[in-house]
């Protein structure tokens, strides 16, 4: 299969959400997908699609036999065909479409924002989900996910998919800006807060010293011999 473009990417993940998670409003309307694509929650990145653009990407992915079109009160509604034009069982589908809307994750981030489209029993059973779908043989179209190298400091790898291609697995591992700055703030108000402590505790020895009282256990100092 060609690769995917990232709006054609962005569609397709998009109609296979809201068919699993408000089937009253699916099969959707164009308005409707616009939408869903530039909603700011379950997304990343946010995007601000136009119709032009969803239209364009609608076009491509029925191309391929993963959307298909119906008329209905003349307006054109909108349906995914993932499952049977890519041959993966539900619950891959439903780990592809997440990573197609959030990027990268770990099983464990999976297993959390899969909730509303399919609840996996255990991270072990993302994880062979995940396996069965990077050793997709080449006669079926080959690998659908990478797993990332870890990043310094993380507990688990990411995966990502790769329905658009190949990815830079080094770029895409690394922590992002926002990441970096989020981890550089947490460990500066963790040190202000220690510094805090510290000033507590010596304020509460001094009075204790002052009234001939010993300090609480918690607040004597923690310096050894």
């Amino acid at each position: 299969m060609t690769p995917l473009t990232f709006h054609e990417a962005r569609v397709l993940g998009t109609l296979m959400e809201k068919a699993r998670t408000v089937p009253d409003t699916y099969p959707m309307s164009l308005n409707a997908l616009v939408a869903g694509c530039n909603q700011k929650s379950s997304r990343d990145p946010v995007t601000q699609l136009s119709e032009a653009e969803v239209q364009e990407a609608l076009d491509g992915l029925k191309g391929r036999s993963l959307a298909l079109s119906s008329s209905g009160n003349r307006v054109a509604r909108w349906e995914h065909n993932f499952q049977r034009a890519m041959l993966v069982p539900e619950q891959s589908a439903v780990l592809l479409g997440l990573l197609m809307l959030r990027g990268p994750q770990t099983p464990g981030e999976l297993r959390i924002h899969s909730e509303r489209w399919y609840r996996f029993a255990d991270i072990s059973s993302v994880e062979a989900f995940l396996d069965e779908l990077r050793e997709r043989p080449d006669e079926r179209g080959g690998p659908l996910v990478v797993q990332l190298p870890r990043a310094a400091g993380a507990r688990e790898a990411r995966w990502a998919h790769l329905l658009c291609g190949p990815v830079d697995a080094a770029a895409l591992s690394a922590p992002s800006g926002a990441a970096e700055a989020a981890g550089s703030s947490l460990v500066d108000r963790v040190a202000t807060l220690e510094a805090e402590l510290a000033d507590l505790r010596a304020w509460v020895q001094g009075v204790c010293g002052e009234l001939g009282l010993s300090p609480p256990g918690h607040l004597k100092s923690n310096d050894r011999a």
